[in-house]
């Protein structure tokens, strides 16, 4: 179980702020997109009935007569015990006799009254209350307590218990979260119906009602059982009983290699469900979006995990991957154990006795560590681990190979100096050089160099991504570059690389390339357009929710790929996140009293989530209410005060107000905060013009001009302030620039006109 402790970049497409021309004087204008007709919200379709749905699981035991060894590995296994009822006589131990529990501020109690187990901790008010332990998730390293709420919630404490050290710990360590909070044990991000449920169970059912805020969650079994990983088999039971000792069960289809990954990826990735029914053999992109790196600082750049990203992602981008090598190659899946234990393996591919393409390595001659210490093993190198929930080593799954020339030049941690902590990486360098020689790993080094200069918004990155998107064989990067170069859209080889890459044999490819146009669909590029409009038809959904986002000012709800783009914003209207996005695509559609409507409960289940006010912001200014905009903009800009973004569209909305001097000041901090910010040089320097202050309107304006070039509105700002000063010559080059870079530019050829008389 997992709540963010931050929360990655919103999936909602980018919500972009605009000043136009001088004349506007800072106007408060978001660039909206409204459609000409209103959104009717499709009826909800009536759901599958789980009376028959679940009568074709016949739950784990069912199996146990046929397939006795398989069973008898499972039932030991974590995915059998994943979730599980109270067992006194197991959990009692944690709670009797009764602990204190420290944590940050505050001072809970584990304990058992009248043969309850108990937790007493803070609540939804200021004082602690008792909590009955409703059921138990996991086994070891840790186990969470789900605890009772209003409106069918479990809800996770994040209170866990460490079978092994026999003690209890916070699972956000000395983080001291408060109710009210999103990741609070009581706030969304801990609720099991939401977080949980889908992964420790088989065949969940979340049933949200939007209308009461309420679950009504069903499973077919409780735990990860047998039909979680096979799908439904009673069917396959009844003929069994029918022949016995007997096969060809035609009720029975194998799930292949690629299916038996996708049923695995389910759970061991970071994702986001598009639809709450992923089966068994089926396609993991038709019911999930997966979270792969991209600006935010969830994945190192070389493809290293950081946050907690589970083992999925990781080994998309691996050369293990791209060789065919799958999960169950290495580890039995009944157990969830590796086949054979240690550096055995990896030596069953990579031994010299090997037969397939894999390299050669001799063990005796390649670790340069002890025998059976750390470093020896394969994993210690390859597998890095990173403890995530205080207690839980997990290994990395990209199988990278160290590199401290990544940590020297772009902070990217290696596995030698994740060990030798008391060492620098050039002495790890120097190490690796003096037993292997001068290696290079030049395409991984060109991959995360161009993806760290992505993520600080260097355009430098550009021809890397645009090369990476075009040659490179492993489809993750390929989608991996596409994802990164949504913010360079506009530029032609850009466009020119997204618009090959939605046409690109990979779903996940497509899916990221959609994404990657849609600042250009927003614009409405014909040919983005149309090659969008394509995609609503690809047979894969994920690709085809994306395209729908990206035209869902438009979109027709009632085919289906609008279809499922509601399904989605329907499945997850659990979470503030997703309200906003639902939020946002009401306002586009040209229901503002809507998106206002659902914006704000989005603000009241997360009153600590900055884009949550920026889409609020957004909303009230094209409802004409100003004013609730500067507010939450001021919200925004507390809440990441480091963020020049939201410190600059702020300033437009007070300018909006009527309110200059504190528009020019928040204008000024945005600057300080990034001094490279152009278009926030830009609307300083109309503001000092407005103040009449020219002088430093100019510096501002120059400013703005060396950082972006390409701009005409930026000379002619210029021009009108110089020419206002008498300044007629200088007046004069500036109007002539803003005519170079764009021919007929409103007012900078009768400027021109009137300096000449």
């Amino acid at each position: 179980m997992r709540a963010d402790k931050k929360k990655p970049a919103s999936a909602v497409g980018k919500l972009f702020l605009a000043a136009c021309g001088l004349a506007c004087l800072l106007p408060f204008v978001f660039a909206v997109v409204i459609a000409t007709s209103r959104w009717r919200p499709l009826p909800k379709l009536a759901p599958v009935s789980e009376t028959s749905l679940f009568a074709a699981y016949g739950k784990s035991p069912s199996c146990q007569s046929c397939h006795e060894e398989e069973f008898k590995n499972w039932q030991g296994s974590h995915h059998a015990q994943a979730e599980r009822a109270v067992d006194r006589q197991r959990d009692r131990a944690a709670f009797d006799p009764a602990r204190l529990i420290p944590h940050g501020s505050q001072q809970s109690e584990a304990r058992v009254t009248a043969g309850q187990l108990e937790l007493v901790t803070q609540g939804w008010g200021q004082t602690n209350q008792p909590f009955p332990v409703a059921r138990v998730i996991g086994v070891d390293p840790l186990r969470q307590f789900l605890l009772p709420a209003s409106g069918g919630r479990l809800q996770t404490s994040e209170l866990c218990f460490d079978p092994n050290r026999g003690e209890w710990f916070n699972v956000y360590g000395a983080e001291d979260r408060q109710p009210g909070e999103w990741g609070h044990w009581t706030g969304r991000g801990m609720n099991w119906n939401f977080m949980c449920a889908t992964c420790h169970n088989t065949r969940l059912r979340k049933n949200y009602d939007a209308r009461s805020d309420s679950y009504n969650t069903t499973r077919a079994e409780q735990g990860v059982g047998c039909e979680a990983c096979h799908g439904p088999l009673v069917d396959h039971n009844g003929w069994q009983a029918k022949h016995p000792n007997q096969s060809g069960d035609p009720t029975l289809r194998k799930i292949t290699r690629p299916e038996m990954f996708a049923t695995c990826g389910q759970c061991h990735a970071r994702r986001a469900e598009l639809t709450g029914d992923f089966r068994p053999g089926e396609n993991f992109f038709d019911h999930h979006h997966l979270t792969i790196p991209d600006e935010t600082d969830l994945f190192y750049a070389d493809g290293q995990v950081r946050e907690e990203d589970y083992e999925f992602t990781a080994f998309l981008g691996s050369k293990m991957h791209a060789a065919g090598v799958r999960c169950v190659d290495c580890h039995e899946p009944h157990t969830s154990k590796l086949r054979v234990p240690g550096n055995l393996i990896c030596l069953a591919c990579h031994g010299t006795t090997a037969t397939n393409a894999a390299p050669r390595i001799d063990l005796a001659t390649h670790s340069h560590h002890k025998f059976d210490t750390a470093g020896d093993r394969c994993t210690d190198c390859h597998m890095p681990t990173t403890v995530y929930m205080q207690r839980h080593p997990r290994h990395d799954h990209g199988f990278t190979i160290p590199d401290p020339r990544l940590t020297q030049e772009l902070a990217i941690p290696n596995a030698c100096n994740r060990c030798h902590t008391n060492q620098t990486p050039a002495w790890s360098l120097e190490a690796m050089n003096q037993w292997y020689g001068p290696r290079t790993n030049e395409l991984m080094h060109t991959r995360a160099t161009a993806i760290t200069k992505a993520r600080a918004g260097d355009a430098t990155a550009v021809p890397a991504l645009v090369q990476i998107t075009a040659a490179d064989t492993n489809f993750f990067w390929r989608a991996v570059a596409a994802n990164l170069l949504q913010r360079w859209a506009a530029e032609t080889n850009v466009t020119a690389a997204l618009l090959r890459g939605a046409s690109d044999t990979n779903e996940l490819v497509r899916t990221a390339a959609v994404r990657g146009l849609e600042p250009l669909a927003l614009s409405g590029s014909a040919p983005v357009v149309q090659v969008l409009t394509a995609r609503l038809a690809d047979p894969v959904r994920a690709v085809r929710v994306a395209a729908a986002w990206a035209l869902h000012a438009t979109v027709d709800t009632n085919a289906p790929a609008g279809r499922d783009l509601l399904a989605y914003l329907r499945h997850n209207a659990d979470q503030p996140a997703s309200v906003m996005q639902a939020g946002v695509f009401q306002l586009d559609r040209g229901d503002a009293a809507g998106a206002l409507a659902l914006l704000h409960r989005a603000v009241s289940w997360d009153p600590n989530s900055a884009p949550l006010y920026h889409a609020l912001a957004v909303a009230a200014s094209v409802a004409g209410q100003s004013a609730e905009a500067v507010t939450a903009l001021q919200t925004a800009s507390r809440l990441v005060p480091r963020d020049a973004e939201y410190r600059y569209q702020l300033g437009l909305a007070l300018n909006e107000v009527g309110r200059l001097a504190e528009a020019q000041t928040a204008l000024a901090e945005a600057v300080q905060l990034d001094p490279q910010f152009a278009r926030a040089w830009y609307n300083l320097g109309l503001a000092y013009s407005a103040q009449e202050n020219p002088e430093p309107a100019l510096t501002a304006l120059l400013r703005a001009e060396s950082l972006d070039a390409r701009s005409p509105q930026i000379p002619y700002a210029r021009a009108t302030i110089l020419a206002r000063l008498g300044r007629t010559e200088e007046a004069g080059r500036a109007a002539q620039r803003a005519l170079e870079l764009q021919p007929g530019f409103p007012g900078a050829a009768e400027l021109l006109r009137a300096i000449a008389r």
